[in-house]
């Protein structure tokens, strides 16, 4: 509609520069002005209409020179950036490479050494709606699968599993089963990721904004401050691990920015 509006203003231009050149010259001049008035906008008609293919070649070239800067930086393939449907593989393939780095770099924060592949067929569908998919993991003592849960919010949980044959499960000791969870082996790193890391940056933030600078993590789970010369109770931790796990747990919480030690009364975390 600009180019038709451009278009038809241009002629009427031409209509009266044409005008007034016959009403004024004669002659020779006359021709020579007409020649160059039609040349003139000759050229502007050729420039209004060649613009829009000339931008979108500027545009095309543009786009081509950050692909390449980006294949030559290892970001990503340029394949992977054309957008198709939902059952198109290069958007799709994306996304779960996306994931499986946090996966990846999620279960590394409690085994360096591990490694991982999807046993479900689609994993790309519950990455997508959401939902709970199981990987078996190499290389991680005590357990051989896992459970990822991921929820429409992009939150990613684990649940460590050890899958045992019926034969081997028969042959266990009867009261194997009746252990208590929190006399099961432990890993610090694990436990502070799926459960401790909500709670404990809940307490510090709120009581940060109180002026508190310490707690107390007990051994039954309790979070306690100083108040006046008595402890008060701010919070429970589930399945809080056992005293031989201390030391790996304040290294845990030292990576995690938090200043630990191990006192006869329990955990001491200051921030």
């Amino acid at each position: 509609m600009k180019n038709d509006k451009t278009t038809w203003n241009s002629i009427g231009l031409l209509t009266g520069a044409v005008i007034a050149i016959l009403a004024l010259a004669r002659g020779r001049l006359q021709t020579g002005l007409l020649l160059a008035v039609f040349a003139l906008w000759a050229v502007w008609m050729a420039a209004l209409l060649l613009s829009p293919r000339i931008r979108r070649h500027r545009h095309s070239r543009a786009r081509r020179r950050q692909t390449k800067k980006r294949q030559d930086e290892g970001i990503s393939p340029p394949e992977l950036f054309r957008l198709t449907g939902t059952d198109g593989s290069p958007t799709e393939q994306l996304l779960l490479r996306h994931v499986n780095h946090r996966i990846s770099a999620y279960l590394r924060s409690a085994y360096p050494d591990m490694t991982w592949e999807w046993c479900e067929k689609t994993p790309e569908r519950i990455i997508l709606q959401g939902g709970t998919g199981r990987i078996r993991v190499f290389g991680v003592p005590d357990f051989d699968h896992a459970d990822i849960k991921l929820d429409r919010q992009a939150n990613i949980s684990c649940d460590m599993i050890r899958i045992v044959p019926l034969a081997a499960a028969g042959a266990q000791t009867p009261t194997a089963d009746n252990v208590p969870p929190n006399k099961q082996p432990v890993d610090p790193q694990i436990w502070y990721e799926v459960q401790g890391r909500k709670v404990l940056e809940s307490l510090v933030a709120d009581l940060n904004s109180r002026g508190h600078c310490r707690m107390i993590l007990h051994e039954d789970g309790d979070v306690c401050v100083t108040e006046d010369t008595a402890e008060a109770a701010k919070g429970h931790l589930a399945n809080f691990p056992e005293k031989v796990y201390w030391d790996r747990l304040v290294q845990v919480f030292e990576r995690n920015g938090l200043a630990a030690e191990v006192t006869p009364a329990g955990i001491q975390v200051s921030w």
